[in-house]
C-alpha cells in the first residue's frame, strides 16, 4: 500500500473517490457532505490531499481546506474504500494528512466534524479536543460545504451553533 500525499497525476482517481463518499453517505444514513470529482482533483493538484493506493486502485482519502486566512485547517473528506475498511488505514492517512497540515499550516488550528465514532476517537488521539462550533471558522465558504450533507437543516435551524456532528479541534498552540 502506498500512502502518499497526492498531486495532479493522481486526478485519476477523484471520480472514484467522489463515488465512494457518495456511497457512504447512504449507507451510513448518516451526515455526509458530498464532493465532486473536479473539487477533489483541486485538492489533490495543490497538494493538500493524502490518498492510498494498492494496485493502481483508491484505498483511502483525505484532503485539507485552509479557512480564515490560513487561521484554520480542516481535514474533510476522509474516506476508506470497503475493501479496506477494519484495518487501521483511515488512522493513518489522517495521521499523515495531520502531519502535513502541521507542515503547511504551522499556526493554524485543525479542525474537523464528523459524526463517526472512529473518527472521533482518532481525532482524540491525535490531540483533538470536542468543542462548541462557535470555536471553529465563522467563514461561511466552509459551512456551505455542509449544504449536501442530509442534516443541513439542523445545522441552519440552529444558526450554525449544533449539528449532529461533533466539531473537534487542535490547538498546536495548547499542543
Amino acid at each position: 500500500m502506498d500512502l502518499i500525499i497526492a498531486n495532479s497525476k493522481h486526478v485519476i482517481y477523484a471520480q472514484a473517490i467522489s463515488a465512494c463518499i457518495g456511497e457512504s453517505a447512504k449507507m451510513r444514513g448518516t451526515g455526509i457532505a458530498r464532493r465532486s470529482p473536479e473539487y477533489i482533483s483541486k485538492k489533490m493538484e495543490v497538494g493538500n490531499a493524502v490518498i492510498a493506493i494498492e494496485n493502481n486502485e483508491f484505498a483511502g482519502f483525505c484532503y485539507i481546506e485552509v479557512w480564515g486566512h490560513g487561521k484554520y485547517v480542516a481535514h474533510s473528506g476522509l474516506i476508506v474504500s470497503p475493501e479496506h475498511r477494519g484495518k487501521g488505514l483511515a488512522k493513518e492517512i489522517k495521521q499523515k494528512v495531520f502531519d502535513l497540515s502541521l507542515e503547511k499550516f504551522p499556526d493554524a488550528k485543525i479542525f474537523g466534524i464528523t459524526t463517526g465514532k472512529a473518527v472521533m476517537k482518532i481525532n482524540f488521539e491525535l490531540g483533538y479536543k470536542p468543542v462548541p462550533f462557535s470555536e471553529l471558522t465563522n467563514d461561511p465558504e466552509f459551512w456551505k460545504g455542509c449544504q449536501t450533507c442530509k442534516n443541513y437543516d439542523v445545522l441552519t435551524r440552529t444558526e450554525r451553533s449544533m449539528c449532529l456532528c461533533t466539531g473537534m479541534l487542535h490547538d498546536p498552540k495548547e499542543s
